[in-house]
């Protein structure tokens, strides 16, 4: 049976993934390892949409170049690193569909950035899907951002996969630098509180996850590394099954559990 095919006939999976460290792009390790498993077991796409963490702007925008370039959107690393190219196509026909569907607008200024490539070229090496990548909008509410991912829904029947990418816990002002350091308590509470309400689809939840208060603010400072989580949640369908490929949290307040919706 030809993939694409089937990719189209029923609707593609949606996942977060917890994308880490910009060096799990080339160490082998555990979660670089539960990438390549998730990938056997899913459908061919026949596109890649990513909503980065790494990608915020005033607006929802579409990236809309046929050769979107790889961003090496950090420093201090090993020059390896910076050598890697992720030269996916893009999709410009797609990017203005996606626009439509979204309210928004498709933008050649930007390209792949980690928490795209990093983690996309673990689980399609030969760089052979098209890729695009949607913005956070960075004016928007959490109520907001899931409705735009309810507003996606659609492309999962036409073979899309989308993927939210970020990290359920992300606190890189508290970042334990020894090997196999111990998560903060608040850490492990939070985590394991988003993954109680995923499970229980519990969408209201997720959305007011800033009353939990301090515990979701240690998680949080900010909030890019979460909404990715509420685009992936948003997708989700009745009764359709969830599942977590990996989990686990690194460096003490860097959660890397990954999620599978379908």
């Amino acid at each position: 049976m030809d993939t694409h095919t089937n990719a189209e006939a029923t609707p593609m999976p949606a996942l977060f993934i917890g994308h880490g460290s910009p060096m799990n792009a080339i160490e082998d390790n555990p979660f670089s390892r539960s990438l390549i498993r998730l990938v056997r077991d899913l459908p061919r796409p026949r596109a890649v949409l990513v909503v980065s963490a790494h990608w915020r702007a005033h607006g929802t925008r579409v990236t809309g170049d046929a050769s979107p370039r790889t961003i090496h959107d950090f420093g201090g690393f090993p020059q390896e690193l910076y050598d890697i190219r992720y030269p996916a196509p893009g999709d410009p026909t797609l990017a203005q569909e996606i626009a439509g569907l979204v309210g928004g607008v498709t933008d050649s200024s930007w390209g792949f950035d980690h928490g795209a490539w990093a983690v996309i070229r673990r689980m399609y090496p030969e760089a052979d899907v098209p890729m695009l990548e949607l913005s956070l909008d960075a004016d928007a509410s959490p109520e907001q951002h899931f409705a735009i991912g309810r507003l996606l829904a659609p492309l999962r029947d036409r073979g899309v996969l989308i993927v939210g990418s970020g990290n359920i816990v992300h606190n890189l002002m508290a970042v334990r630098w020894e090997d196999d350091a111990e998560p903060y308590p608040w850490a492990i509470e939070f985590d394991a509180w988003v993954r109680d309400r995923l499970l229980a689809a519990d969408a209201d939840a997720l959305i007011g996850y800033r009353s939990l208060g301090r515990v979701a603010q240690l998680a949080h400072p900010t909030d890019e590394h979460y909404l990715p989580l509420l685009y992936a949640a948003a997708l989700r369908r009745e009764g359709e099954q969830l599942a977590f490929f990996h989990e686990g949290i690194e460096m003490g307040s860097m959660s890397m559990r990954g999620v599978r919706i379908g």
